[in-house]
């Protein structure tokens, strides 16, 4: 193939990581807007109540989707016929589930001693049909790359969502309003999944073929329940012993803690799952892909979480309003856990895209219960402030036994892991002491005041590290990376782009393995097309 045509590749595909963080940034600034809004609209213990339920409910949706969709992205094949098959499956456990859990109302009533929870989980339970129909539909559109199609759906399907909540909570629905911002945002998705993969159910059959799928899901399904028990059997935790009130506090910090990880790595995270898996052959570009994932992964979370821990109570007073402090603390204390799952999401992808889930499994199934226990020790220890502290230390040093035991006996070197993330470790301290010590100096100033100087107080030492010619080489590797994103690269190279960095390592494969995936594709209705980026 011509330099030029593979300049154009590379183009296309630089785009199609941005474009998925366009989506996921778009996602981001509705999340906080609706945060912002409904934090003043609603209680705490309101937030709490749903809380309480989804905990339970999620449970249940990782068992209707049994992790059909890792599988199906790291499968190499899949004929017309195993398509159907897996709709089918997929529609079957979601009808299952559904009604499982709405049999279950009492029970979940029970379990928190609050009657108020049998209502919400009939309302809620009927979502476990909606994600039963669109996970097929997502996993194809995800498989083809047509990120740009994804990111246009996660941001209207949320805007959707979050429109009709703070509109029910404007008319005083309360706790109700919640229930229609969720339900709203799925039904929105699953429509947009159908016009976009127009699917073909067939006649209702499972096949045999779809045996392969369900083995290798059936072991990405344990990873999945387990690491969602470790994640969320804080709330049930907390919900059990401390209220709706404590856990409202608690389940709104954790939601704006997620959100700078579910901006980059949610991004990374939907192109590295299909692109690594058509590398998983290529030990090489295997390497350079994961090496440049982790050193943005570094500058963009790292550094990010480090400031945002410093000013979380100006961060928060803003945000939430009064009578959310305790969040702020609580953001604080969860931002380790942060830092350590940004750069432990990487994980997942070296499982998943090599075939190893059922190694995934054996890890997780000695590591998870020691996270749960842990929950159990930091609140005995200091209440929720304790359980947010001891989650974050052991998920950061489980860190270290994880990446041992995921490159253990492959191509994929430990120094891959370290190098690309030691300079934004380097930093975090800096940037948080930075901004801390401003904090401490500004005391009684405004909310506003007071978080502009933090941030901008964190991010000096940032500039200040520009001095250091590593620092000044990653970053000319990220910038390399957005320009490549604006404009295809010349066909004939300069002398100072001659030596070849992470980053333009992981666009250059990104775009080998778009040529790689055989075009025409066939749509869910058998029709040839390209794929999309």
């Amino acid at each position: 193939m011509s330099a030029p045509a593979t300049d154009r590749l590379a183009h296309t595909s630089s785009r199609g990581v941005f474009v998925t963080m366009g989506g996921f940034g778009g996602k981001t600034l509705i999340q906080v807007a609706s945060t912002v809004v409904l934090a003043r609209l609603l209680t705490p213990a309101d937030f709490g109540l749903v809380a309480m339920v989804t905990a339970i409910v999620g449970v249940a949706d990782l068992v209707r989707d049994f992790g059909l969709t890792g599988a199906i992205i790291q499968a190499r094949n899949l004929s017309d016929r195993m398509w159907m098959s897996v709709m089918w499956l997929s529609v079957a456990l979601g009808v299952v589930l559904m009604v499982v859990i709405a049999a279950s109302a009492p029970l979940i009533a029970l379990l928190y001693d609050e009657e108020r929870l049998i209502p919400l989980t009939l309302a809620i339970a009927p979502i476990l049909l909606i994600n039963g129909l669109s996970m097929p539909m997502q996993a194809r559109v995800q498989r083809n790359l047509r990120f740009g199609v994804l990111a246009n759906i996660d941001v209207v399907s949320m805007l959707c969502g979050v429109g009709l909540g703070i509109g029910a909570a404007l008319l005083g629905w309360g706790v109700w309003s919640l229930v229609v911002m969720s339900g709203a945002g799925q039904l929105y998705r699953l429509i947009a999944l159908w016009v976009a993969s127009r699917p073909k159910f067939g006649r209702p059959h499972i096949s045999r073929e779809v045996v392969p799928l369900v083995t290798t899901g059936g072991s990405i399904f344990g990873v999945q329940l387990l690491n969602y028990a470790a994640k969320n059997f804080d709330n049930v935790i907390i919900g059990q012993q401390m209220g709706p009130a404590a856990l409202g506090q608690y389940s709104r910090a954790y939601a704006l803690y997620l959100l700078p990880m579910q901006q980059l790595n949610g991004t990374l995270g939907r192109v590295a799952l299909p692109v690594l898996s058509k590398l998983q052959d290529d030990g090489d570009r295997y390497r350079r892909y994961i090496r440049g994932a982790l050193m943005i992964i570094g500058y963009l979370t790292i550094p990010v979480y480090a400031v945002a821990a410093a000013v979380s109570s100006p961060l928060i007073a803003i945000l939430l309003g009064p009578g959310w402090e305790e969040a702020a603390t609580l953001f604080s204390l969860l931002a380790i856990a942060g830092v350590a799952q940004s750069i432990g999401s990487v994980l997942g992808w070296l499982y998943i895209t090599l075939g190893r889930a059922h190694r995934q499994l054996i890890y997780y199934l000695v590591t998870r219960p020691m996270v749960i226990g842990g929950y159990f020790l930091g609140i005995w220890w200091a209440g929720v402030e304790g359980l947010a502290l001891v989650y974050g230390l052991l998920t950061l040093a489980l860190l270290v036994p994880g990446f041992h035991f995921a490159t253990t006996g492959t191509f994929v070197r430990i120094g891959d892991i370290l190098r690309p993330i030691i300079r934004p470790v380097v930093l975090a301290p800096l940037c948080f002491g930075a901004a801390y010590g401003v904090q401490l100096a500004t005391p009684g100033l405004p909310a506003v005041v007071q978080l502009a100087l933090g941030v901008a107080a964190g991010i000096a030492p940032l500039l200040a590290c520009l001095l250091i010619p590593a620092y000044r080489r990653d970053l000319a590797q990220i910038i390399g990376f957005v320009k490549q994103v604006r404009k295809p690269a010349a066909a004939a190279p300069s002398s100072a782009a001659a030596v070849p960095t992470y980053v333009d390592e992981v666009v250059r494969d990104v775009a080998a393995a778009r040529e790689g995936d055989h075009a025409p594709h066939r749509d869910a209705v058998g029709n040839d097309r390209k794929a999309e980026p």
